[in-house]
Formats: structure tokens, C-alpha cells, sequence
């Protein structure tokens, strides 16, 4: 069994999300820039990024950027 190890990631969403929006990611850091938040932090694999995603996408959030973050 292979052991995966934590990328980074960074997800750009649209608008300035609130203290309370921002607890629904306990695993990200988020700042606010010009509009936009950026989340960003580790994720160990696919499924993580689907989780991350499917909990933006149930908040009725926009994503606008993903990206790997390099090591």
C-alpha cells in the first residue's frame, strides 16, 4: 500500500467569504484579496480535492482558480 503524502493547494474563490464560510475549510487558511478568497493548505489525495470542491460547490460558491502549490 502506497502511503500518500499532502500536496498543497491553492483554491481561488470569488468574493470575500465570511468567518462562518471560512470554518466549513478547518484545513485551509484563507485570505482576502481584491474580491476574491484564497484557500489554501494541504490535501492528500483526489478525494480530498473533490471533498474541498463538493463543500464550495454546496455553499453556492465560484471557483475561479486551482492550482498545485509547488513542494
Amino acid at each position: 500500500m502506497r502511503q500518500e503524502t499532502a500536496m498543497r493547494y491553492q483554491f481561488t474563490i470569488d468574493g470575500e467569504l465570511s468567518e462562518r464560510a471560512l470554518a466549513a475549510f478547518p484545513e485551509l487558511t484563507g485570505d482576502h484579496t481584491h474580491g476574491t478568497t484564497v484557500l489554501s493548505g494541504p490535501v492528500t489525495d483526489p478525494t480530498g480535492i473533490r471533498g474541498v470542491l463538493a463543500r464550495i460547490d454546496n455553499l453556492g460558491l465560484t471557483v475561479i482558480e486551482m492550482r498545485r502549490l509547488p513542494d
